[in-house]
């Protein structure tokens, strides 16, 4: 199994400046850290060097996207406002979407490591490949940035894919807690791209992500919203993957699979409110990778977006990888006793309910 791994000291560089969580201080807020900090992305790499997980992966050198490239999605307004403010100490890109000096340049190394990521794995040089970029890019939106997100990274690269690599399908399942709102709306008109959002009720942004959002035009059927309850956890989850991902990839058969993948659904993440586990994580990538193999030859790209809590994520992205790469090294997540027997781990009646009124958006995809 040949899994790839992107990563740059530089993606550590973006600056977001001083916040609490999210929020601008200024009175009567004192100054903290911004949530989409270095410190996550830094510890996931640490812990793979520990658990010599690093060295089983296959680096692949990142490089800047193209203003071409990165039109593919964006407005040419959006990339010549993201250039201006390349050299601000601090500036708001978009809707909470902090930058400092060179995040620009930063942004572009970040979109330009997923899509060697894919190139890799499409010509088939990777089996499947993990691109550990920032700044993230979920939220992007064609004339904005948004949501911590300044390029949308994940749909640059299914562009890139659909007009440069001779790909015909690929699917999005993005299961990071916050509606994967910039890549839906890449794709909502376009039946070769499945698009699936599994993400917690309304947290980001509000009133986005819901069910009845389900493509339109040609690409009616095509985009699917799963917006799971506060709470659910790795029973909610592997449900919803069980009954709607899974049997959707089935039916829609793509040719590649692009994950935008956020830990913030792990328990304990400051702005989430999900129970999910290192084996939980694992679970899910399991089964991806199974049916993978299955329709696309094990053909999977996952870029990393959100996942706030500096002691947990490390663990949720190690199991991750690990699973991708096909490698036990022994880690054992301390977390996971903890938050693996939190109540209401289970599938909850009213998680289930959801889950069957997703279940009926499966007979869309023709």
């Amino acid at each position: 199994m040949k899994t790839g791994l992107v990563f740059h000291e530089l993606y550590l560089w973006h600056h977001t400046g001083n916040h609490a969580d999210y929020v601008p201080y200024g009175f009567p807020v004192e100054p903290l850290h911004h949530s989409e900090s270095p410190d996550t992305k830094r510890r996931i790499k640490n812990l793979m060097e520990v658990s010599g997980l690093y060295d089983k992966l296959i680096k692949i050198k990142p490089r800047k996207a193209t203003k071409e490239e990165i039109l593919l999605f964006h407005t040419d307004n959006h990339y010549e406002h993201m250039k201006s403010l390349n050299d601000s100490i601090t500036a708001d890109a978009g809707i909470s979407a902090p930058t400092g000096t060179g995040s620009f340049d930063i942004a572009l190394l970040s979109t330009g490591g997923v899509i060697e990521a894919l190139d890799h794995v499409i010509e088939g040089k990777l089996d499947n490949a993990y691109a550990l970029v920032r700044p993230p890019g979920h939220h992007a939106m064609p004339n904005k940035a948004m949501g911590f997100c300044l390029f949308g990274n994940a749909a640059i690269a299914g562009k890139h894919a659909l007009k440069n690599k001779g790909l015909n399908k690929i699917a999005f399942v993005d299961w990071d807690v916050h509606h994967g709102n910039g890549t839906q709306a890449a794709f909502y008109d376009d039946p070769r791209a499945l698009t699936i959002s599994i993400h917690q009720d309304r947290n980001f942004p509000t009133n986005s992500g819901l069910m009845s959002e389900n493509g339109e035009g040609k690409g009616s059927g095509f985009n699917i919203n799963i917006p799971l309850p506060p709470g659910s956890g790795v029973g909610a989850y592997e449900a919803a993957f069980d009954r709607v991902v899974i049997p959707a990839l089935k039916e829609y058969e793509p040719e590649l699979i692009i994950v935008p993948s956020g830990f913030d659904g792990g328990a304990g993440d400051p702005i989430g409110r999900q129970m999910m586990t290192s084996k939980g994580f694992q679970s899910l990538t399991q089964k991806l990778k199974k049916l993978a193999e299955e329709i696309c030859e094990g053909k999977i790209l996952m870029t990393h977006e959100g996942g706030y809590s500096a002691a947990t994520v490390p663990f949720f992205a190690h199991a991750v990888i690990e699973t991708l790469a096909g490698e036990d090294l022994g880690i054992k997540d301390p977390f996971q006793a903890i938050i693996g027997n939190l109540g209401q781990q289970e599938l909850q009646p009213h998680q289930d309910n959801l889950i069957k009124e997703a279940e009926l958006l499966l007979k869309n995809i023709k």
